[in-house]
């Protein structure tokens, strides 16, 4: 296996494009932070955001030593922008059917960070999201399928990897949701769905990408909607 070192001088530009990201995640979590100091406190409890924030970035970092041995994903690349509209389109049908759902459930009225501050959480949550529930959890799952058969991980198990991992956020978002089963499996599929979306991208092109796909998503689902449910469904 490669020196941490080596990994780093040969990936300089991934790191450092890892690096600006994660120096700007930190920064809009201390922004908010302290114009708000409730503000995450509905989602990460009473821990200190800073040093979730801090801890994301080390892992994710961590994360990417791991993925960058194989050198089948990457933080960034060039690429098409008419060939990541393909990709990004499916997303408005993800939105769309998650608007459904609410539409016939009506989920809390403060489910969401209202605006403007919605403009500065919706990337934090995001970049922390795609840390939690694919960078890491895909760098750990690749590294143990090279231990277990000595080899880099084949095309076949990193498919297994990647559905793997698109199992744990729809798993996590509706374990404990307290609605019509026929909602759950909707959301459950929809997410899934998602997630395999960005995964895709992942693979095909970078993380970047992937993140990209998921703020388009927030955009649509938490900001706009967000805002408009309230006057629609309450």
């Amino acid at each position: 296996m490669p020196s941490l070192k080596s990994i780093l001088v040969y990936n300089n530009i991934q790191f450092r494009t890892l690096l600006g990201l994660a120096l700007v995640f930190i920064s809009l979590v201390g922004l908010l932070s302290d114009s708000n100091k409730l503000i995450f406190e509905q989602f990460l409890g009473s821990v200190t955001p800073w040093v979730i924030a801090v801890v994301i970035s080390i892992l994710g970092i961590a994360a990417f030593a791991l993925l960058l041995i194989d050198k089948g994903f990457v933080v960034y690349k060039k690429k098409e922008g008419i060939s990541f509209l393909w990709v990004a389109l499916p997303v408005l049908l993800f939105v769309s059917i998650a608007i459904f759902v609410d539409w016939h459930v009506v989920y809390p009225a403060d489910m969401n960070i209202p605006y403007p501050e919605s403009l500065l959480f919706y990337p934090v949550m995001g970049f922390l999201v795609e840390v939690l529930f694919h960078v890491l959890p895909l760098a750990v799952l690749l590294f143990l399928f090279n231990a277990i058969f000595k080899t880099k991980a084949s095309p076949t198990l990193v498919w297994v990897a990647m559905v793997i991992v698109a199992l744990l956020e729809p798993t996590y978002q509706v374990i404990l949701d307290p609605y019509p089963i026929w909602a759950l499996i909707t959301v459950w599929v929809n997410l899934f769905l998602f997630n395999m979306l960005q995964l895709l991208a992942f693979r095909q092109y970078d993380f970047v990408s992937m993140f990209a796909l998921r703020l388009f998503y927030y955009l649509f689902w938490h900001i706009i909607w967000g805002s408009l449910r309230l006057d629609l469904l309450f």
